[in-house]
């Protein structure tokens, strides 16, 4: 586990070079260059944060920390705020003490998100993930609505070494869901992961859909922990935070999933999005490989994107 940790965290570093270039070096490059903590320093600190895509949100919260904490420890010299900045952004990523709890009882977690975020994938990877940590895990594909989404998915249970239970191509999804529910009931299985179709553009379709597969679990599974996690794909800073939005008025979000975090310069939209809607980051991908999708843990995050150098 040690060593998959410490190959996470170097890809992570590696996949956040491009966010670390765009955010952190405008940070320390403020702190080098002013001599006081005058306005002109908050101001440009401010706008370096907006800029990195921290959301306005986050980056007023952090630097109203920052200025407590100036004020309260009479700090003068611009180079001792850089670590009051970087715990101010880790306290913004705390994921709360039962974020996981899904993992340890039997669950149904239904994942959503747009086409192209990497939602598929993700699916395949938690399958991956749960699956090494000993979990008996089923996938239902009733994202019925895209063409060739069973396939894919098929092929990323295939490799996860998980069972599928499947619709045809334009099928009721919450007929899959009934028929998955099922599955996992008679099967005894721990988690089932269900894919779901990503129309944000026809919402009211989305919201009656995903409504019809909640009153399916409800009423045949009501013993079943419940996660609804939304994929967001990182490379798209704003308009992350944007989907997100509008899937929460759709769903009750419990997590997000950040793909694609490896080569993005706007990683701190990881900070933004936890900032603007409450709802944790809970897994975070670095690769297309099966094993580049892990928890996500506030200190290593933040640690990688300002390189700080860890002790074991």
């Amino acid at each position: 586990m040690g060593e998959e940790k410490k190959g996470f965290f170097a890809r992570l570093k590696e996949g956040l070079t491009k966010t670390r270039n765009n955010i952190v070096r405008g940070i320390d490059s403020i702190f080098s260059g002013y001599s006081a903590i005058d306005d002109d320093f908050y101001e440009e600190l401010e706008e370096t944060l907006i800029m990195g895509d921290l959301g306005v949100r986050a980056t007023q919260e952090i630097l109203e920390r920052l200025k407590d904490q100036v004020d309260e420890q009479g700090i003068c010299d611009p180079e001792d705020c850089r670590q009051i900045l970087i715990d101010s952004i880790r306290e913004q990523m705390h994921v709360g003490e039962t974020a996981y709890e899904f993992e340890k009882e039997q669950s149904v977690v239904m994942v959503i998100g747009v086409n192209g975020v990497g939602k598929t994938t993700s699916i395949g990877k938690l399958a991956a993930k749960l699956k090494g940590d000993g979990k008996k895990v089923l996938i239902a594909a009733a994202d019925t609505f895209r063409a060739a989404a069973g396939d894919q998915l098929a092929e990323w249970a295939h490799r996860a070494g998980v069972d599928m239970i499947g619709g045809a191509e334009g099928s009721d999804p919450a007929s899959v869901i009934y028929d998955a529910v099922n599955a996992a009931k008679a099967r005894h299985a721990d988690v089932l992961l269900c894919d779901t179709a990503g129309r944000l553009h026809n919402k009211k379709n989305l919201m009656e859909e995903l409504k019809k597969m909640n009153r399916i679990i409800e009423r045949e599974f009501p013993n079943a922990h419940r996660e609804n996690l939304v994929v967001l794909d990182g490379t798209t800073g704003q308009n992350a935070l944007v989907q997100a939005r509008e899937f929460a008025q759709v769903a009750d979000l419990t997590g997000i999933v950040l793909t694609k975090m490896d080569g993005t310069a706007k990683g701190g939209i990881a900070v933004a999005i936890q900032s603007e809607l409450h709802v944790p980051v809970k897994y975070i991908g670095v690769g297309e490989k099966i094993d580049d999708l892990q928890k996500f843990d506030p200190d290593e995050f933040v640690n990688a994107l300002f390189d700080v150098q860890k002790e074991d």
